[in-house]
C-alpha cells in the first residue's frame, strides 16, 4: 500500500508568473487582464474569465509597489473629515472604506475640525504623500482643491468637485408634515452650528417648508447650537434654554440625532415625558437612534451609502472618467419610532 501523496504546501506569496503558468498564458497577458489595461480590450472574454478565476483560486494579490511603479500611481486617496469617531463621520467613512477595500485602494484620513487653515495645510500634506484625490466630510469648501474632489455633503459648485447632497426640502417636509398630522402646532427648533456644512441649507429648507405648511417659527422657540461636541451634550444645554424661556411647546425638531438625544435627557430631567408631553424628531438616523429610550423618530440620511457613492465617484474620475456630475442628490426617508406622538390634550 503506497504512501498517501502529500499535498503541496501553498506558497506564501502567489506571483503573477504563477497565475500565468496556471492558465498557460504569458505574464504580460495575465497582467493586462488583471490590471484592466487598454491592451486587454482585444483579449477574448472567455480568456479573461479564465484568468480571473485562476487569480481567485490561487488567492493572488497584486504587489502594491510593483503595481505603483508600473502605472506611476499610488492608489491612495485623502479623506478630510471633521471627526473620525463622531456619529456622522464614522458612518460616511465606513462606506468609503468598504468601497475602497473592494478596489484595492488605500486612504489617509486627517481631521479638519472645521478649521479652513487646517484644510489647506492637510490638503498639501496629503498631496505630498501621493494621494490621487480627496473626499471631504462635513467641510465648507471655499474653492476647488488641486485634485479631483467629492464633498460629503457639498453645496457650492466648484470646478473639479462633485457634491453629494441631501434633499433638505424633502427632509423638512416629511418631518414637519408628520408633526402636523399628529396635531402639533407649537413646534420648537434647534438650529445647527454655523460651521457645519449642512446647517444653513437645512435651516433655509425648514423655513421655506414651514411657510408652505403655515407653521409659525417663533424666535422664542428657536435655539442656536454654537458648540462643537460629538456627544448628546450638543443638544442638552440648548433644550434647557428652551425650557427656561417658559414658552409652551409640544414638539422639537432637532438639528441632528445627537442633539435630539441630549434634548430628550434635558426634558426628562425636567419632568417631561417623551413623547407624551413633548415629541422629538432628530436627523441622520445614527446607529444609536433606534436604541435610545424612547427610540428616536428621525430623518434618515443613508450616510454609509453616501460615503460609498463618494468613493465610487472619485475612483471613477481617478481612473479616467472624463465627465463627472457636479451634484449627486440623495433622497432622505422619515423613520417613525417612539419619540413622537399626538400632543397632550389640554
Amino acid at each position: 500500500m503506497g504512501q498517501a501523496r502529500k499535498s503541496r504546501p501553498k506558497p506564501a506569496v502567489v506571483t503573477l508568473k504563477m497565475v500565468a503558468q496556471h492558465v498557460g498564458l504569458t505574464p504580460g497577458t495575465v497582467s493586462a487582464v488583471l490590471n484592466n489595461a487598454p491592451s486587454a480590450h482585444s483579449i477574448p472574454q472567455k480568456t479573461k474569465n479564465r484568468i480571473h478565476a485562476a487569480a481567485k483560486e490561487l488567492e493572488y494579490r497584486p504587489n502594491f509597489f510593483a503595481r505603483s511603479l508600473r502605472s506611476k500611481r499610488t492608489y491612495m486617496i485623502g479623506v478630510i473629515a471633521e471627526e473620525i469617531g463622531d456619529s456622522y463621520g464614522s458612518l460616511v467613512i465606513s462606506g468609503i472604506e468598504e468601497y475602497l477595500r473592494e478596489k484595492d485602494y488605500f486612504f489617509l484620513t486627517v481631521v479638519h475640525r472645521h478649521n479652513p487653515e487646517l484644510l489647506n495645510r492637510y490638503a498639501q500634506l496629503l498631496i505630498q504623500r501621493g494621494v490621487e484625490g480627496f473626499i471631504t466630510v462635513d467641510m465648507k469648501l471655499s474653492g476647488a482643491l488641486l485634485l479631483p474632489t467629492v464633498a460629503v455633503p457639498g453645496h457650492k459648485i466648484f470646478p473639479g468637485v462633485t457634491n453629494i447632497v441631501l434633499d433638505h426640502q424633502h427632509a423638512a417636509r416629511s418631518a414637519l408634515s408628520h408633526l402636523l398630522q399628529l396635531g402639533h402646532k407649537n413646534i420648537a427648533f434647534m438650529k445647527g452650528q454655523p460651521f457645519s456644512s449642512d446647517s444653513e441649507y437645512r435651516w433655509r429648507a425648514i423655513c421655506q417648508v414651514a411657510e408652505e405648511l403655515k407653521i409659525k417659527i417663533r424666535p422664542e422657540l428657536t435655539v442656536q447650537i454654537d458648540i462643537d461636541d460629538p456627544t448628546p451634550q450638543l443638544g442638552y444645554p440648548f433644550a434647557k434654554q428652551l425650557l427656561e424661556r417658559k414658552v409652551p411647546f409640544t414638539a422639537l425638531f432637532a438639528y441632528n440625532d445627537i442633539s435630539a438625544l441630549g434634548a430628550i435627557r434635558a426634558f426628562q430631567e425636567a419632568g417631561f415625558r417623551v413623547p407624551q408631553d413633548i415629541s422629538v424628531v432628530g436627523f441622520d438616523d445614527i446607529r444609536g437612534a433606534a436604541y435610545s429610550i424612547p427610540s428616536l423618530t428621525t430623518v434618515r440620511q443613508p450616510l454609509a451609502q453616501m460615503g460609498r457613492l463618494a468613493a465610487q465617484t472619485l475612483v471613477a474620475r481617478i481612473e479616467g472618467a472624463k465627465e463627472y456630475p457636479s451634484e449627486i442628490p440623495i433622497e432622505p426617508e422619515l423613520v417613525i419610532r417612539q419619540s413622537t406622538a399626538a400632543p397632550p390634550k389640554l
